[in-house]
């Protein structure tokens, strides 16, 4: 049992679209990932995915909407909904999903990150 520094796990990664897992519980990882920019639309058939911004604020777009997620909110979004995160400028993100979730859900590409670092 040790405890997780946030800011000095941010402090070890500048790029953007790629999580790192830095802890696990009950089947989920918990991941921390920087963006900046548009990621790719995609959807997870059967994971939930939770979003909580540490710093900074980006746009979660749905086909019928968009939800702007503030530091100290979090978005859960559904299995089976398509999404894209957008952030205009550099957002740190913790995020919580069943172990195994790839990034890009249904989509392959050059933002897909099969094998995660563990920090």
């Amino acid at each position: 049992m040790e405890k997780v520094n946030l800011a000095q796990k941010f402090s070890l990664f500048f790029d953007h679209w790629h999580p790192r897992v830095v802890g696990t519980l009950n089947g989920q990882h918990v991941k921390l990932v920087k963006f900046q920019g548009e990621f790719v639309w995609h959807k997870h058939d059967d994971e939930d995915e939770l979003f909580y911004v540490v710093e900074g604020r980006f746009n979660m777009e749905f086909r019928d909407k968009t939800v702007e997620i503030g530091a100290g909110e979090f978005l859960i979004v559904p299995k089976g909904v398509e999404h894209r995160p957008m952030a205009e400028e550099e957002v740190s993100v913790m995020l919580f999903e069943p172990c195994g979730t790839l990034n890009t859900g249904d989509t392959t590409g050059v933002l897909t990150r099969e094998t995660l670092e563990h920090l």
